[in-house]
């Protein structure tokens, strides 16, 4: 009997060639299609484009992927975000998801 693990992860970013090598590496078929998040052009390494651009274009589709992976815990204690700090995608955009997760799921915890 085969088994294959699907990592809970939802893969995040504004510019799609980062993802399409993930996808195409060879790790990069245990990522679920469906939590794989992105836009059509980068944030150009602007955190007002990442957080009031790009990102707020992206946010509601985020959110839904996050809630629709959060719906299949069976416990779900909170979330870890690994992102960078400066940045469009992840200074911009990340303080962004933060907030809404934040508004979202108020009694979980968030480490960043």
């Amino acid at each position: 009997e085969s088994m294959r693990f699907v990592p809970r992860s939802i893969l995040i970013d504004l510019d799609p060639t980062t993802l399409d090598a993930i996808k195409a590496s060879p790790g990069g078929a245990m990522h679920k299609p469906d939590n794989l998040c992105f836009a059509a052009s980068g944030a150009g390494n602007m955190w007002a484009r990442g957080h009031y651009c790009e990102g707020a274009e992206l946010i509601d589709e985020i959110i839904d992927i996050i809630r629709r992976t959060s719906e299949e815990c069976e416990c779900l204690q909170g979330f870890q975000v690994a992102h960078s700090i400066g940045g469009g995608t992840g200074g911009g955009l990340g303080t962004l998801i933060l907030l809404k997760c934040r508004d979202e799921y108020p009694d979980k915890i968030t480490c960043t």
